[in-house]
């Protein structure tokens, strides 16, 4: 078995390279990059078991991993929940991790009750299929989580002839701290291409949503004119509401204007992949890369992205999660009978 996951994940490896040289926007270099890690952890446990020392140091890993993934997560995301309650508001969205949280300490309570207080065979049966669900939603997150860091990392050096700055809303008429990090990203990228001897474009995208004053396009704008980008540099699209809208409005208008050149995206660290997949659908010719968010913003900002990417592809993971939930119930009625 040691040489069939090793084999395994080589070829899961060779696959996920591939594929990712050909098109770093596919969501499933993720899952291919994440079959890759695990059969390679299998190995390296089965290496392990091979050696005394190696078998205890790996037992010992392993038994701080579930220690962590048990008691430590579920806390972790649920103070982070209250500190997102308390600094963004009560919005369904920012309440995302602590959801996760309650929802992880309701699971391995459920599957330790079923495991060490009854005997009931269709408790049991429900906590193997929730667990099983669950580790396969929470190896999607996983997998998305390491390929959206890495993807944030590819094309950095490439030239940019165009930049887009995604909104994110206003306050009124003015930036708040997580459009300003986006617009700061974009100038830094605009100060290197300059620097280089190119002319970039920069190009502001975002309508008028409720509560604010003017379009988020005209604030962005009026943000980089006063860091001294000049405004014959700054095209404005101030219609759309959607991160879709973003990119089609944006590569719309650069069209419009004569720019057939390479095209830069920017927008929040979390947010960088799924733009980057909408852009793959939208057949658009562009990279995403990422402005640095806060840290306490950040968890629940990846869930938010995470369940945005699985409702794209909604049947897959549905038939997926049936299956895996459904077949201990099966399992269960085959034996019995």
């Amino acid at each position: 078995m040691i040489v069939v996951y090793g084999a395994l994940s080589a070829a899961a490896m060779l696959i996920f390279l591939f594929r990712t040289a050909r098109e770093p926007r596919r969501l499933s270099n993720a899952v291919w990059l994440g079959v890759a890690v695990l059969f390679f952890g299998l190995w390296l446990l089965l290496r392990a078991a091979d050696t005394e020392l190696l078998a205890d140091v790996a037992g010992y890993t392993l038994l701080t991993l579930v220690g962590l993934l048990v008691l430590v997560l579920p806390a972790a995301l649920i103070a982070n929940g209250v500190v997102m309650w308390r600094r963004e508001g009560h919005r369904p969205a920012n309440s995302l991790s602590l959801l996760a949280g309650v929802a992880l300490v309701l699971l391995f309570g459920f599957s330790f009750y079923a495991a060490s207080f009854t005997r009931a065979t269709w408790v049991i049966v429900a906590a193997i299929s929730l667990m099983l669900v669950a580790g396969y939603i929470a190896f999607l997150f996983v997998s998305l989580l390491a390929y959206s860091v890495l993807y944030g990392r590819l094309g950095r050096r490439g030239r940019a002839d165009a930049i887009v700055v995604l909104g994110s809303g206003l306050l009124g008429d003015r930036v708040p701290p997580l459009l300003a990090s986006r617009l700061d990203r974009a100038m830094e990228r605009y100060t290197r291409e300059t620097a280089a001897g190119a002319t970039p474009v920069l190009v502001v995208s975002g309508g008028q949503g409720p509560g604010e004053t003017v379009s988020e396009a005209a604030a962005m704008g009026a943000y980089l004119r006063e860091r001294g980008v000049p405004e014959e540099r700054i095209l404005l699209e101030d219609k759309a509401a959607t991160t879709e809208q973003n990119l089609r409005f944006s590569a719309a208008l650069l069209e419009q204007h004569g720019h057939a050149g390479r095209i830069v995206a920017v927008t929040s660290s979390y947010h960088v992949f799924r733009a980057a997949v909408l852009s793959r659908r939208l057949r658009l010719r562009l990279h995403v890369v990422g402005a640095r968010t806060a840290s306490y913003f950040a968890p629940s900002a990846f869930l938010r992205e995470f369940v945005a990417l699985l409702a794209q592809y909604w049947r897959t993971n549905a038939a997926i999660c049936a299956v895996l939930a459904l077949g201990p119930v099966l399992l269960a009625v085959l034996t019995s009978g």
